[in-house]
C-alpha cells in the first residue's frame, strides 16, 4: 500500500521506519543534528508547499530518505494504519 505525503510523492507504507511530527521532535538536540546530517548528505526531500508539519523517515533498498510533509504526523499515521 502506499501512503501520499504531499506534492504528487507517495511512499510504500512498507519502507516508512517512521512518522515524526517537526514541532515535538526537534525539541530533541539528536534529532536536529540527525535532520541536519541528513540533509547535508542530500537525503532530504521536501515535499511541502507550505511550512513542514512533519518528516517521513525510509528506507529505500539500501538508504534511508527523509521527506518533509505539510501533513501532520498524526494523520500521516491514521494513513498508514488504515488497511
Amino acid at each position: 500500500m502506499f501512503i501520499h505525503i504531499g506534492m504528487g510523492k507517495s511512499v510504500r507504507d512498507s519502507e516508512i521506519i517512521g512518522i515524526f511530527d517537526l514541532d515535538t521532535s526537534t525539541v530533541s538536540k539528536r534529532t536536529r543534528e540527525f535532520l541536519n546530517r541528513a540533509e547535508k548528505e542530500k537525503r532530504v526531500s521536501n515535499k511541502s508547499q507550505d511550512i513542514p508539519k512533519s518528516f517521513i523517515l525510509c528506507k529505500e533498498g539500501n538508504e534511508e530518505k527523509i521527506y518533509l510533509s505539510q501533513i501532520s504526523g498524526n494523520s500521516l499515521i491514521k494513513k498508514k494504519n488504515r488497511k
